[in-house]
């Protein structure tokens, strides 16, 4: 089981224009990314499987010196 950490905490706010409405969803990211995990499967194509926030998360990881993470849905993964 993957838990919430200050870490978490701290990548997430970072993450939170993924949109700011739907903090739940920055959350998910971070803690898949924290955790070193390297995909990330999602059915939520309007705020996790989009380009915009896999933009997002790459930038802020790569200026962080983040672990870089594949957001993608389950039929990309075929």
């Amino acid at each position: 089981m993957l838990s919430l950490t200050d870490d978490v905490e701290w990548v997430a706010r970072e993450y939170i224009p993924v949109p700011e409405s739907y903090s739940e969803d920055a959350y998910h990211i971070a803690i898949a990314v924290i955790n070193e995990v390297d995909y990330l499967l999602s059915w939520n194509f309007k705020h996790i499987v989009r380009r915009k926030t896999r933009d997002i998360v790459r930038m802020v990881n790569t200026l962080n010196n983040l672990r870089q993470i594949e957001i993608m849905a389950p039929a990309e993964l075929l």
